[in-house]
């Protein structure tokens, strides 16, 4: 049975692709053959990230840009193509979130959230599908949070900015899919990160608590939710269109409270 060479040279652009899960993504990516553009509005850590890749052997792009800019997206995609001929994949993955009542939020906290979550990602898809359609072929993938549709204390700005991710990837699905370019989603739970630990259970007590509610017993991996990601991006996936795939440790399902304890509202 023939395998699949989904990647080698492809071009690939990667939001928020300065740390965490985008970083990840960047440097599997370009393992596996790609050409990766790196998005982000900080130029130092997408050069960490381009340093990391060329050690390893990979090639990369940096691309630093506001992505809440529409003017800006479109005139740095283009300066990609320009360079590299096409684009293949894009992943939505900057975010921007912090924790606060619904009724403390400003306004300028909400249009920044939803600036960057909802319609940065929008702009995104919109200017690689000027490149992905005419060519009849792409993959976009939208990465959100199961609070999406179940909802959590301190989250309504990102909550919408992410349900609106689902929607988004379902409409763009059933329009450009008939142009064999696929929109899904991938949900990941709490996966066990240097910035994870520090930032979402830098207690004991809060890590329990976390822990207690994942079926699992345990935080998921970089590398169990990269891979889930690079599959939905790979021609195996040429099949599956407009879905969610939530990879938690079924977490969601066994969801109370989203905040930790220190952080409870």
């Amino acid at each position: 049975m023939k395998g699949f060479d989904s990647f080698h040279e492809k071009v690939a652009i990667v939001t928020g692709a300065g740390t965490g899960l985008g970083r990840a993504f960047a440097l599997r990516l370009a393992e596996l053959g790609a050409t990766v553009a790196l998005v982000g509005r900080r130029p130092d850590p997408l050069q960490e990230t381009a340093e990391l890749i060329a050690k390893a052997g990979g090639t990369s792009l940096v691309v630093p840009l506001d992505i809440r800019d529409y003017a800006a997206v479109e005139q740095g995609f283009d300066g990609i193509v320009a360079k590299t001929g096409r684009i293949d994949v894009l992943i939505n993955n900057a975010a921007g979130n912090f924790i606060a009542r619904a009724e403390d939020i400003t306004a300028n906290g909400w249009t920044a959230v939803i600036g960057i979550v909802l319609n940065g990602s929008f702009f995104c898809a919109r200017a690689a599908s000027r490149h992905m359609l005419p060519q009849r072929s792409g993959k976009i993938l939208n990465v959100t949070a199961s609070y999406a549709w179940v909802g959590g204390p301190g989250t309504v700005h990102s909550a919408c900015a992410k349900a609106g991710l689902i929607t988004m990837a379902k409409t763009l699905a059933v329009e450009w899919g008939p142009r064999n370019v696929q929109v899904n989603c991938l949900c990941p739970g709490f996966v066990d990160t240097e910035q994870s630990r520090e930032k979402l259970w830098p207690t004991a007590e809060g890590q329990r608590h976390l822990l207690d509610r994942i079926p699992a017993g345990r935080f998921g991996t970089l590398e169990e939710t990269i891979e889930a990601g690079v599959y939905l991006c790979s021609d195996a996936a040429n099949y599956v269109n407009g879905e969610v795939l939530t990879i938690d440790g079924a977490e969601w399902l066994n969801k109370g409270a989203l905040m930790l304890p220190e952080a409870r509202i």
